[in-house]
């Protein structure tokens, strides 16, 4: 099927040009998977999507009266290839938080407007995969929030309405620099 694969497919094909908008809107929903995904957590080292997710729900469950967000983000670094990391950070308001991340190189994507729609593709199919994960564990009412490498300051500036549409289309809120401390803090840390 011409429209067929992930989210990160399609805005790929997109944006090269490679899929005409009329295969994307056919394209199919829910082809989100974890299989192959790896995070890291810097105080139990890799784990798996599920272990990841259950990491997080126990850090929840530990205090579970306490307020909480949320926040996934991905930033990005440009070299011989470009690396990307999304970052899926569990703040317990007041009190700290804890935070997992996957990395990944692909190949030198030098357009920087491809490269931020990569990114938010990168969240969103995180959100959605930690979102479907909630709802069949109960957990639905942890908002989820999208921190985006992008403000009103500096050459992003051009983007940020179709980047916040995108994300506040897919049902979750959108964060900007400088708030969005998912995408240009923790994810950052770890691009290099």
């Amino acid at each position: 099927m011409p429209g067929a694969g992930t989210l990160l497919e399609r805005v790929v094909r997109r944006v090269s040009g490679a899929a005409e908008p009329a295969a994307l809107a056919a394209a199919q929903v829910g082809r989100y998977t974890t299989d192959g995904m790896e995070f890291v957590s810097p105080s139990s080292g890799k784990l798996s999507f599920d272990r990841m997710y259950r990491a997080l729900v126990a850090y929840v469950k530990e205090e579970p009266y306490r307020p909480y967000h949320l926040i996934i983000g991905t930033d990005s670094l440009l070299g011989d290839e470009t690396t990307f990391v999304t970052a899926i950070i569990i703040h317990r308001v007041g009190q700290g938080g804890r935070y997992f991340y996957r990395k990944f190189r692909t190949r030198k994507i030098e357009s920087l407007r491809q490269r931020i729609l990569y990114e938010v593709s990168l969240s969103l199919e995180t959100a959605s995969l930690i979102s479907a994960e909630m709802a069949k564990n109960g957990v639905s009412e942890l908002p989820i929030e999208i921190h985006l490498d992008v403000g009103d300051h500096g050459d992003t500036k051009q983007i940020i309405r179709e980047v916040v549409g995108m994300v506040t289309g897919s049902g979750y809120a959108a964060v900007t620099k400088p708030d969005a401390y998912g995408a240009s803090k923790v994810a950052d840390k770890h691009s290099k």
